[in-house]
């Protein structure tokens, strides 16, 4: 008679603790998108403010992607010697900071080191989050990252809206302009710790000696690939919610409201993206769904640029195609390196960091060179400018594409196509 309440005890725990570790990952990944795209309506204030030209912002939002690569290059780390459970806190603790010290930041050296201690906070999350989910999504893989990663979407999409709205917000008369912004959403990461502190975690009792090395890891080419599809794929990705805000305000002059709205379209078609066609990826494959869904994504933007106003409205359409590259490869790693995924996403995430810094500063550099090329401060030479540089989004996601042809090709001769 007590067997059988035991074994329904022993099951709701279960149930319970995996209700915990979905709430953690899911909230997660709301306050993840959020941190991660407010900036866009934040931007051209920031750059006001502080007087920055379109090199020198480049230069900001690169020196925060290094933050966010050497946060993923001892975070893996830390997972081994601390669990996930206290990476996760001190992340969400971390950007909660982060947002004190950018609202009192009045100088651009405070502001500058504020900014770089929250992708701090976002590079730990990150990669703890994403060793979660590659311990307890057994089945269903694709669709269960695609999933998480959705609410990614969800929170990105209302992310330029908040923020414009905060932004323009009055209290007691005083506007919170985009330093009290930036506090308000970021305090929301006090909100998860409590689900992670009352939750356990699974996979750190894994043997030292069931780990595949990472010296083992690196001669894998395959897993180099993987490091070319994501940093091409995440500097596409990232890259739309820091400049196209930007874009559209000056080569078309739109205002701060339908160019925000434009981003949170193209969130909106990210989000559902993930959260409609990840079953997709486990039918399909997860390498074929990567070569056509970066490829989608190239093709949305060169058509967007080329296509001019009338057609701005595929710069939305783009995030179907480029929504699926991380968490699709999140998924692929799951599958491929079951007892080392922390060490293979710890390599993939960080060298794509390496692609993050590149690509930002690229953009930004790109943009300053055409437009002194092109007639230096007139509104054609802005133009050109903003168009190549945007030019090199779309770029970054057609190699994307490229490079999961490669890999097709490489895996199918080993008949190792998963």
């Amino acid at each position: 008679m007590g067997e059988p309440g035991k074994i329904a005890k022993q099951k709701s725990g279960f149930n319970k603790i995996y209700a915990l570790q979905l709430a953690t990952i899911f909230i997660g990944f709301i306050i993840f998108g959020f941190s991660e795209n407010i900036k866009g309506p934040a931007i051209p204030r920031i750059q006001f403010d502080f007087m920055l030209n379109e090199s020198q912002l480049g230069t900001l939002l690169s020196l925060n992607a290094l933050g966010y690569l050497i946060a993923c290059s001892f975070t893996g780390y830390l997972t081994r010697i601390w669990g996930i459970k206290a990476v996760t806190v001190v992340s969400f603790g971390l950007m909660a900071l982060s947002g004190v010290f950018i609202f009192v930041s009045q100088q651009y050296a405070l502001f500058s080191s504020s900014y770089f201690l929250m992708y701090i906070g976002n590079g730990m999350l990150e990669i703890g989050l994403a060793v979660l989910g590659a311990r307890i999504f057994v089945k269903n893989t694709g669709m269960m990252m695609n999933l998480t990663h959705g609410f990614y979407g969800l929170s990105s999409t209302v992310a330029p809206l908040i923020a414009t709205g905060l932004m323009k917000l009055t209290i007691n008369g005083y506007t919170l302009d985009w330093r009290g912004m930036y506090m308000a959403v970021l305090m929301l990461s006090l909100i998860p710790i409590g689900f992670a502190l009352v939750s356990k975690f699974p996979g750190d009792e894994v043997k030292h000696e069931d780990r595949v090395p990472m010296k083992t890891l690196l001669k894998d080419r395959v897993l180099w690939l993987m490091v070319l599809i994501l940093s091409f794929g995440v500097v596409s990705e990232l890259a739309v919610g820091g400049w196209l805000v930007n874009f559209l305000e000056k080569a078309y002059r739109w205002d701060t409201i339908m160019a925000s709205g434009m981003l949170s379209a193209f969130f909106l078609c990210f989000a559902l993206a993930r959260l409609l066609l990840g079953p997709l990826t486990d039918r399909i494959g997860f390498v074929l769904s990567l070569i056509i869904f970066s490829g989608l994504s190239a093709l949305c933007t060169f058509a967007a640029i080329l296509g001019g106003e009338e057609l701005a409205f595929l710069f939305a359409a783009a995030g179907v195609g480029i929504a699926m590259i991380y968490p699709t490869v999140m998924a692929f790693i799951a599958k491929r390196y079951p007892n080392s995924s922390d060490t293979a996403i710890t390599i993939i995430v960080t060298l794509m960091g390496v692609g993050s810094v590149i690509g930002n500063y690229l953009i930004g550099g790109v943009i300053e060179l055409v437009k002194g090329l092109s007639g230096g401060d007139s509104h054609e030479g802005l133009l050109a400018g903003l168009q190549a540089g945007y030019g090199v989004i779309g770029l970054c996601a057609a190699l994307s594409s490229v490079a999961g042809v490669v890999l097709y090709i490489y895996l199918r001769r080993r008949k190792e196509i998963i």
